[in-house]
């Protein structure tokens, strides 16, 4: 039997970060196969897209190079398609992050609603059913961090510690798009600074997980281009994209860095838990109530 990790209540910093991957480890099997069942096809298609990209951004590379003429019939055929194949990356990229993180919060709510159990057809039918509301809140939150930035580092950083949380909001408080945006400040509110601490140790132990699977690609790629002997080709540079050994470590680290980011939105929800019980009681009211109900059945 795993051990249940109970999401509603008062956590530290530590604990955040230790009960992420605790959930994840005790998991493991369930999780990723409920995850993989529905995000897989999608995910295939973005990493098929990514790679198709990377290797007709290298035939465009390589016609630079050899002075093909700009309104030559290949280089016009190569540019058209390698735009068909970036809308169909951008496309793919956006449905499988909305589908992703919908997924890890729709099967932590399964399990925390379940105690430990969840249902793979619910878990399917909210994540499909919510994609509407998720695309258009990360619309949301995308606009407002990156205006936040443009205007000033600081308030973009200020707005992407509560937005940040605004997806639990929406699927745990069952709110639209526009309702999660705006609780989640209230949400937030007098916590911000250990909220921010939170996340940002959660970012950085990412951050470093998901540069180490990137080294394998680099390393590839400098010994190709010749520049760990000091003799650098550009020539090599867009038959590197054309590369089969260096599109598959391209592949990995991109799987990798992909998964990587599951942790936080993970440790998003424990966030998002420990805030809520501060605040609202939540689960100390349901561990009350079902202390009563066990004790009418004695």
């Amino acid at each position: 039997m795993n051990e249940y990790i109970e999401f509603k209540k008062k956590r530290e910093l530590g604990d955040v970060l230790s009960d992420t991957f605790a959930f994840v480890r005790n998991q493991f099997k369930p999780f990723f196969n409920t995850f993989f069942k529905i995000v897989g096809p999608y995910l295939l298609v973005m990493m098929i897209s990514l790679a198709l990209y990377m290797y007709f951004a290298g035939n465009s590379f390589n016609s630079i190079l050899a002075g093909a003429g700009a309104g030559s019939g290949l280089e016009a055929a190569n540019f058209a398609t390698m735009f068909i194949v970036a809308i169909l990356y951008l496309v793919s990229l956006v449905t499988v992050y909305v589908m992703s993180q919908s997924t890890v919060l729709h099967y932590i709510k399964s399990y925390a609603n379940g105690k430990g159990e969840t249902n793979f057809d619910e878990i399917k039918s909210d994540v499909y059913k919510r994609f509407g509301s998720f695309l258009g809140l990360g619309f949301l939150v995308g606009i407002s961090v990156m205006v936040g930035i443009m205007v000033c580092c600081i308030p973009g950083v200020y707005l992407w510690v509560p937005l940040s949380l605004s997806f639990s909001v929406l699927v745990f408080d069952q709110m639209g798009a526009t309702e999660s945006y705006g609780h989640s400040f209230k949400l937030v509110k007098d916590e911000w600074f250990i909220t921010f601490a939170t996340l940002l140790v959660m970012v950085i132990i990412v951050g470093i997980a998901s540069y180490a699977f990137s080294i394998p690609a680099a390393i590839y790629q400098y010994a190709k281009m010749g520049i760990l002997s000091g003799e650098v080709d550009a020539e090599s540079m867009g038959g590197l994209f054309q590369d089969p050994i260096y599109l598959f470590l391209n592949m990995v680290g991109a799987l990798a860095q992909f998964l990587l980011n599951l942790f936080s939105v993970i440790a998003g929800a424990l966030i998002y838990f420990n805030l809520n019980e501060r605040k609202n009681f939540t689960g100390t009211y349901e561990r009350i109530q079902g202390l009563g109900e066990n004790t009418d059945r004695l």
